[in-house]
């Protein structure tokens, strides 16, 4: 495997675990899960929640994924749709969190 190879996969993994990690922190605080409806509101509030967003979507896309196939019969191509945004969403959040890093030099 190439080394570009595995650091996609890496900023892949990281991407989805800094997101499941933020969502499960949001709702231990709030006590309710993360979701996009805080968007719809219009104000102040709203835009407040856009960076946090940007990190934690593709745990919340997945979450919603599962739940409705759960609970409704929906068509796989759907279901298939969703996990690739979801996954390339976290390949571009995972791989920012590893620039951030770099810039720290953490990593």
């Amino acid at each position: 495997m190439s080394p570009e190879t595995v650091q996609n996969f890496i900023a892949l993994g990281l991407g989805f675990a800094v997101a499941g990690m933020l969502s499960t922190g949001y709702q231990m605080l709030v006590a309710r899960p993360a979701s996009f409806h805080a968007l719809l509101t219009g104000n102040a509030a709203a835009y407040a929640h856009v960076p946090f967003l940007v990190f934690a979507a593709p745990f919340i896309i997945v979450r919603n994924t599962v739940r409705r196939e759960r609970f409704e019969n929906n068509n796989p191509i759907g279901v298939a749709l969703a996990t690739m945004i979801a996954g390339f969403w976290s390949l571009m959040s995972g791989t920012t969190v590893i620039v951030m890093l770099r810039a720290l030099g953490l990593v």
